[in-house]
């Protein structure tokens, strides 16, 4: 474990603008498109953060944040930041720097993001999924999307600030996390747990998964994440009697956990809307002219492309992800694992976690391997009204809509010392661009004139806020 210290520099304090200087103005009028966009500060940012290879392969095994917080750290020290550098195991990285406010008195907000990324198979891209190829106006490669795209946007936005001389209102705490791709246990939840101290006096943070464009009956609407489904992930265990695959077996592990997951993925979850949800399904309603009796799952499709994250916020949730069972053609293994991945509602944990265990039956044993709390913040305050406001200055067909997003965020591990996380990384998107599908996924891509409208949200919000 190390620790390298990372403080912000007197607010009043000028810094040098070190970036280049422009081109003569007879370069500048021949300057091709491509390369237009290639001098973009938020766009050059992205782009290098995901040509660094920093692939979560799991619990211990990973690569590259280092290098990625390096890259960060170089950016922020540019402009005059200190960065604090955290490590639970060498070579996992976490920064911290703060950039002061004009009144210190007011709860800072914290800007976060996470700098590891799901691996990527090349054979299944087709583009390098680390060369960060500009093509036809998007970035693509691993990261564009979850969440080096973003992470861009919030360097390019406090860089912008400081070298025009702005200071915000309150102070600006800067985090980005390792291992947010595989539980965040030496990323912020560890950071939480060793070095609470540097997110005091932190009342709100933003993040990732929020804040982009869908289309609804053709006017577009913003998705503000204002909550997170919790995460069970669930260890099962069969045992049996091993023996010859050639004999009677009446007591078969295999046998038993496929039984049981296959139960599992049978089992029908009901609707329920908690306050989010309730909230987004009366606006979407209005939004695409729909009847008050409509259907919530109706509704949720109504938002487009926008249902793969909606639909599966109505109801809790449990997919088996791993079957483990045998080790040789003609044995019978006398012990069976399967995971299974639990997303619930909040306030459901234990009651999902019981019905759980009725569909196993009592032969199976249920370990609880991850375990982290849901989260709903209400759709109002300061922050809520502010991100509003900027969005409707950028785009004044804006619609502002809560959701319950049914995956997981470093917000998760911050909610623990009272911080109310959001995620939004404003993106205007073409209406035809199935944006959720992207995450995580083969050809993960941005476009560019997202990156740089997202940039000049967070800017704006961060001067006024």
């Amino acid at each position: 474990m190390k620790a390298a210290m990372c403080t912000v520099p007197g607010a009043t304090a000028k810094v040098q603008d070190t970036r280049k200087k422009s081109e003569p103005m007879h370069a500048a009028a021949t300057m091709t498109l491509e390369n237009a966009i290639e001098e973009t500060d938020v766009v050059h940012l992205a782009r290098s953060l995901i040509r660094i290879d920093s692939s979560n392969y799991g619990p211990g095994k990973a690569e590259g944040e280092a290098t990625a917080a390096d890259f960060v750290r170089s950016n922020l020290e540019e402009v005059g930041l200190k960065c604090d550098v955290f490590e639970a195991v060498p070579g996992r990285s976490n920064l911290v720097a703060r950039f002061p406010g004009k009144d210190p008195s007011l709860p800072a907000l914290l800007l976060h993001g996470h700098l590891d990324v799901v691996p990527a198979d090349p054979d299944e891209w087709s583009v390098d999924p680390f060369g960060a190829e500009l093509r036809d106006g998007l970035i693509w490669g691993r990261g564009a999307v979850d969440m080096k795209g973003t992470d861009a946007m919030i360097l390019a936005s406090v860089k912008d600030m400081i070298r025009s001389g702005h200071q915000p209102a309150r102070d600006v705490v800067l985090a980005f996390f390792a291992d947010e791709e595989s539980g965040c246990s030496l990323g912020s939840g560890w950071m939480v747990k060793e070095h609470p101290a540097l997110f005091s006096g932190v009342g709100n943070a933003i993040s990732e998964v929020g804040g982009f464009s869908v289309d609804i009956a053709g006017k577009r609407a913003y998705l503000l994440q204002t909550g997170e489904k919790g995460v069970l992930w669930v260890r099962l265990t069969a045992e049996g009697t091993p023996g010859h695959g050639s004999q009677i077996h009446s007591n078969n592990a295999v046998v038993k956990l496929a039984k049981a997951v296959g139960r599992i993925g049978d089992a029908q979850w009901p609707v329920q809307l908690g306050n989010t949800t309730q909230e987004l399904m009366r606006r979407v309603k209005l939004l695409a002219d729909l009847g008050q009796d409509t259907d919530a799952r109706i509704i949720a499709a109504a938002t487009g492309f926008g249902s793969r994250f909606i639909a599966p916020s109505l109801q809790n949730v449990a997919n088996v992800t791993i079957f483990n069972g045998g080790y040789k053609e003609n044995v019978v293994p006398g012990r069976a694992t399967a995971m299974i991945d639990i997303r619930y509602l909040p306030g459901q944990r234990d009651s999902v976690l019981e019905r759980i265990e009725e569909l196993v039956g009592s032969e199976i044993r249920v370990d609880i391997e991850s375990d982290l709390d849901a989260l709903e913040n209400d759709f109002d305050g300061d922050l809520v009204r502010a991100i509003a406001d900027t969005l409707r200055h950028h785009d004044p067909e804006a619609e502002l809509l809560p959701y319950l997003f049914p995956g997981g965020t470093d917000n998760k591990l911050l909610s623990q010392l009272g911080i109310r996380g959001f995620g939004f990384a404003p993106l205007r998107l073409p209406a035809d661009l199935d944006f959720p599908s992207l995450f995580h996924g083969v050809d993960e891509r941005i476009p560019v004139d997202s990156l740089v409208f997202g940039q000049r949200v967070l800017t704006d919000l961060l001067r006024n806020y």
